[in-house]
């Protein structure tokens, strides 16, 4: 079984993913299309998740790049992300 990684390790990993993605997690949680419980369990999907290495090396690739990117297939919180996306 694999373990969980840190919680805030995984916070973090979890608001860089949305920052990369366009999706204002605060935002979300305000307009009521993200609850307490939904964020909580986008951190404990990201702690279970064995993408977490490659998350980090990607998430650091797109630093370069000002423009949003698609969340990868791989990311456990894919689904989220593209549910809380802005329509551009």
């Amino acid at each position: 079984m694999h373990r969980l990684g840190n919680p805030i390790k995984h916070f973090w990993l979890v608001q860089d993913m949305a920052r990369a993605a366009s999706v204002d997690l605060a935002d979300a949680r305000r307009d009521g299309r993200l609850t307490t419980e939904d964020w909580a369990a986008m951190v404990t999907r990201c702690r279970g998740c064995q993408w977490a290495e490659g998350c980090q090396h990607w998430l650091r690739a797109q630093q370069q790049d000002d423009d949003s990117a698609e969340v990868p297939p791989a990311c456990a919180n894919r689904a989220v992300f593209d549910s809380l996306r802005e329509p551009a």
